[in-house]
């Protein structure tokens, strides 16, 4: 019996069909609005690091209007994502994840590849548009790895060793690709992802432990034997002594941080941040979109924005505890660990806490691929969620 006839065999026992009606009732509606607020929040302060250098002279809502387009696209995928039918996901992730680990060799084509920041991570598409594969890659591997660690013994309650294997297989495969984009952002995250997700599979604590130690002895010899660029070193030791060299690598976070220390409780007002709109701080309309929120909406509309995220994240880890069954709750739990280490990231290096590694801020900063993969990843919770909720007396 094939892997699919199997795997569709053993759902339709587990998981009936959705019932009629009850998809607008089920809803995380705080889920939906925490995430919808801080995405229109995070297009004000796109459009506000915008307008001074990457808008078209001739209009200046030009890279809002694309960013507007990306997230348009963003709800409609999170949509359908949320309709899909649990069944057909479990039966097609293994199709997912070889598609999304084709994807990723894509960039190293000439001509259809193309390095920003020095990552070769990015796909070029007409209008001006990028895709970065690894940003979907690792929604692939959330419900990979959750496909293959929810298929355990029933008589057991923990993951055989095999299966622990082969979802640690599915991981380091798409992050060593990863490591050679030269996007150390992205293989942190899907590392976090990794531990989270097999961590709460109930597989032995060794596992836990020898993944942690074997990430920390990793990077340490990926330092050791030159498999880093210098760039990168700098960019992962710099939060350390931040001010030590704050005319090369050091700059972005020193410009980042006297942003956000002068925006005091109120801050300057949308559109009027000084070190925002004088371009001193770099790329502040994607990785150092935090540095906007801090200058122009003060401690006060940054801490809004940070609870918003707080609510997503909230929200998240109850629909993981709830699921009504492992695969579920395995989703869930690599989702949570995903956008929880990503914003700690983003928000931390702006901060001077955390090593510069260029990722987004979910639901906030410019980015399409960025803003779909986040979106699908509601999606999915809502999904999770409406299957345990069709489950209930």
């Amino acid at each position: 019996m094939s892997f699919f006839t199997t795997m569709r065999s053993s759902d339709q026992q587990s998981f009936p069909s959705r019932k009629g009606g009850d998809y607008i009732r089920d809803l995380d509606w705080v889920l939906l609005a925490a995430a919808g607020a801080a995405t229109v929040m995070g297009s004000l302060l796109v459009w506000s690091a915008s307008r001074a250098d990457l808008a078209s002279p001739t209009d200046p809502q030009s890279y809002l209007k694309k960013h507007l387009i990306n997230v348009v696209l963003a709800l409609i995928l999170g949509f359908i994502a949320s309709r899909l039918d649990h069944r057909w996901l479990r039966a097609y992730t293994p199709v997912i994840y070889v598609i999304s680990v084709f994807s990723l060799l894509l960039p190293f084509v000439p001509g259809l590849g193309t390095k920003i920041a020095g990552a070769q991570a990015w796909i070029q598409l007409p209008g001006g548009f990028t895709i970065q594969p690894s940003e979907f890659m690792k929604i692939a591997v959330i419900l990979m790895m959750a496909v293959i660690l929810a298929e355990k013994d029933r008589v057991t309650e923990e993951p055989k060793d095999k299966d622990v294997r082969l979802a640690l297989i599915v991981a380091v495969l798409p992050l060593l690709i990863i490591l050679m984009q030269n996007d150390t952002g992205s293989v942190l995250i899907l590392g976090s992802v990794t531990v989270a997700v097999i961590a709460v599979s109930g597989a032995r604590t060794t596992w836990v432990v020898g993944l942690l130690v074997s990430t920390v002895v990793g990077i340490l010899l990926a330092i050791q034997l030159g498999l880093l660029k210098q760039y990168q070193v700098d960019r992962l030791t710099s939060f350390i002594n931040p001010t030590a060299d704050a005319s090369s690598i050091a700059y972005n976070s020193t410009q980042a941080r006297i942003a956000i220390g002068g925006g005091g409780w109120f801050g300057f007002g949308l559109f009027h941040g000084p070190q925002t709109q004088g371009r001193f701080v770099p790329v502040n309309e994607s990785d150092f979109i935090f540095t906007v929120a801090g200058e122009e909406l003060g401690f006060i509309g940054a801490a809004i924005l940070i609870l918003l995220l707080g609510i997503v994240l909230w929200r998240a880890v109850m629909i993981a505890m709830k699921a009504d069954d492992m695969y579920g709750r395995l989703v869930a739990t690599g989702i949570v660990a995903w956008l929880a280490f990503q914003m700690f990231e983003n928000m931390g290096m702006a901060l001077g806490i955390m090593p510069i590694t260029g990722v987004p801020l979910p639901f906030v900063s410019a980015g399409g691929t960025s803003m779909m993969a986040t979106w699908i990843a509601i999606g999915l919770l809502e999904n999770i969620r409406l299957h345990s909720q069709q489950q209930l007396p």
